[in-house]
């Protein structure tokens, strides 16, 4: 049967049998690796109004932010602990060098883009890590953003202070 020959639903439903069925919903995704041609694996991640872009490639362990070591660009142990999380979630401490451009935001908000950036960038190159670092919930963009002001209003909510006079 040719395809101008479908003139009743009967007929189309015939049509589709022959064609190989879609993928059913139940079945899981397959995720396949994906790297540039320096074989590294990069990412985009986003917290607040900052950006970093990252790229990683096996290695042993340095992580560089905008040309600088982490410990001199993010000083906070705070901050430098958060980069860690999903490397040491996925048992990949010291197998990777990172390498990342961040903009945007204060040091906070640029250390969650980071990590947010690297856990991405990490499915990429082992997409069998997909499961761990989801359940760690470092896949979930934080789309908490700031408040904007209000006019009249001191902040975003924050009143003048009342004065009977």
């Amino acid at each position: 049967m040719s395809d101008t020959e479908i003139r009743t639903l009967e007929d189309l439903g015939d049509a589709v049998e022959g064609l190989d069925a879609a993928p059913s919903e139940n079945a899981p995704r397959v995720y396949e690796q994906v790297l540039d041609a320096h074989g590294r694996a990069y990412a985009t991640g986003k917290r607040k109004d900052a950006v970093a872009r990252v790229w990683i490639k096996p290695g042993a362990g340095r992580i560089t932010v905008n040309g600088r070591e982490q410990e001199t660009y993010f000083a906070r142990p705070v901050l430098r602990m958060l980069l860690q999380q999903p490397l040491e979630a996925a048992d990949r401490k010291d197998q990777y060098d990172v390498v990342c451009t961040v903009s945007g935001g204060g040091l906070s908000g640029q250390a969650g883009a980071v990590r947010h950036g690297i856990s991405k960038a990490l499915t990429h190159y082992e997409p069998e890590l997909r499961g761990v670092l989801k359940k760690g919930g470092f896949l979930t963009r934080d789309s908490r953003v700031v408040e904007r002001k209000k006019f009249g209003r001191a902040k975003a909510r924050r009143s003048f202070q009342f004065s009977k006079r």
